[in-house]
């Protein structure tokens, strides 16, 4: 079996260059990652397309589509924004949509994959970390299969996915080849050993550092800002190879 897929999670376009550079497999594009990830520009979208395009590296922009922070339970009007959203992102040239939806009680919302998958219209779609809070999460994966969602991007259901290896191994095994399981949470570089042993099919880490910027201002928020780390994104690839090698 060849080693298991490197996403990484980038807001601009130094960290998309980044990603090419280092060898990851794909990215996951989305802004405001301090509120878990938001839907990126449409300005950022272009970007990331033209640069994976100039690399010839097909299937490597998958966007997060996901229109406030506050949890997963949304109306009508955020969901008609994020099946827009999708759109956009399928008619940008994105291989990929990120999203995730949730009805009161936690439960994966059906009725909402379905309209994400349709808007999706063959691109590849995964399921966030939503999956992390449903009640049971080896059925929601079962549903999520048969809606045609392709991976699904969870912890196991722990804070950080190192301590979720039970649980990601329990999807693992249930997905059985019809659904990719990948990794995601507080994945550090020393963690991808263990967790690829735990059968997931890929490992989504941000590989962020914090820099200093200028002064904001009163109305500009803090003076730090963050950026994609490269040597993070080197050691996470040779480390996904040599665990499968």
């Amino acid at each position: 079996m060849g080693r298991p897929a490197v996403e990484i999670a980038v807001q601009d376009l130094p960290g998309i260059r980044i990603a090419l550079a280092e060898g990851a497999d794909r990215i996951e594009l989305c802004s405001a990652l301090g509120l878990g990830g938001l839907t990126p520009s449409a300005g950022l979208l272009r970007g990331a397309v033209a640069a994976a395009e100039a690399a010839s590296r097909p299937d490597f922009v998958h966007v997060l589509v996901r229109p406030r922070g506050g949890g997963f339970v949304y109306d009508e009007d955020e969901l008609a924004t994020t099946v827009a959203d999708i759109r956009f992102a399928r008619e940008s040239g994105a291989s990929g949509v990120v999203v995730g939806a949730l009805d009161e009680q936690n439960r994966v919302d059906l009725a909402a994959v379905e309209r994400f998958v349709a808007a999706a219209d063959g691109a590849a779609v995964t399921f966030h970390r939503a999956l992390d809070i449903v009640p049971d999460p080896l059925e929601a994966l079962q549903h999520l299969a048969d809606r045609g969602v392709t991976r699904v991007l969870t912890s196991g259901g722990a804070a950080r996915s190192i301590d979720g290896r039970d649980g990601l191994a329990a999807l693992a095994d249930r997905a059985a080849g019809r659904i990719q399981v990948m990794a995601g949470g507080g994945v550090r570089v020393e963690d991808i050993p263990a967790l690829v042993a735990a059968g997931v099919d890929a490992v989504h880490l941000s590989a962020r550092d914090t820099v200093h910027g200028a002064p904001s201002g009163p109305g500009g928020g803090e003076a730090v800002y963050d950026i994609t780390d490269p040597t993070t994104v080197h050691a996470a690839v040779a480390a996904a190879r040599a665990a499968r090698d």
